[in-house]
């Protein structure tokens, strides 16, 4: 089943600069609105039809990131923003990284930069609504 209209997101900060979460967070102001597109914000994971994902994932966040991906509903959809979501970016190698994000969930879409641009954010939740394929 493929999301197409409206979906809702929920966001999870794993830590890093916030360079990323405010670049998620303008996308849901005036000049981007997403919510135009039927895009919402939601707090619960259980709401939300995507999780955005931003920062390195430590060895204190980890657990809790598992907890919220399993709180998703099917068809679970994952977008990793930024460098430190898909790389490690400049704390690869830190003796308190658990790894970029899929190494502990899995990750459909990619968005990287650092931090990406709102316009990029959007094309990849776009891109994470036009995915065929279900788990």
């Amino acid at each position: 089943m493929s999301i197409k209209k409206s979906p809702w997101i929920s966001f999870f900060n794993a830590g890093g600069c916030n360079g990323c979460t405010l670049e998620c967070f303008a996308c849901f102001n005036p000049r981007y609105d997403v919510t135009r597109f039927g895009m919402e914000l939601k707090a619960s994971a259980k709401h939300a039809d995507i999780l955005l994902v931003t920062g390195i994932v430590n060895n204190h966040n980890k657990k809790r990131l598992l907890n919220i991906y399993e709180q998703l509903p099917e068809p679970k959809r994952v977008v990793a923003i930024g460098a430190c979501a898909i790389t490690g970016g400049l704390y690869k190698g830190s003796y308190s990284q658990a790894g970029p994000v899929d190494k502990v969930i899995p990750v459909d879409v990619y968005v990287a930069g650092c931090p990406p641009r709102p316009e990029s954010i959007i094309d990849g939740i776009r891109k994470c609504l036009n995915d065929k394929r279900s788990r």
